[in-house]
């Protein structure tokens, strides 16, 4: 996922390691879209990677790309697409800072 994510020119991505933190998921990917196109490109790019890859369906999808927010809910990975303005007001890095970061790509 966070292979798609830089593909298709996100930024600012991480990926935090939720376990043991909470039971919403194991892991958080975020990350930053310029525009709500990109966005909406990051989104069915991951979608179309997960279905090839494991044969699976997002559990659910919300938000959209004009609201400046997607999540996208694989159960034990959930993906916010966010946009900057909108990424700033949420911090979910430190609202989740007890998390682990894996990867952090500019």
């Amino acid at each position: 996922m966070v292979d798609q994510i830089a593909t298709r020119m996100g930024s600012n991505i991480v990926l935090l390691d939720l376990t043991g933190v909470t039971i919403i998921a194991d892991y958080f990917i975020i990350a930053t879209a310029d525009s709500d196109r990109q966005m909406r490109a990051i989104a069915e790019g991951i979608d179309e990677q997960i279905k090839q890859t494991y044969g699976l369906d997002p559990l659910a999808t919300e938000g959209v790309p004009s609201s400046g927010w997607m999540l996208i809910d694989y159960g034990n990975y959930v993906v916010h697409l966010f946009s900057e303005e909108v990424r700033e007001r949420y911090q979910l890095e430190q609202l989740w800072h007890d998390a682990k970061t894996l990867v952090k790509l500019a």
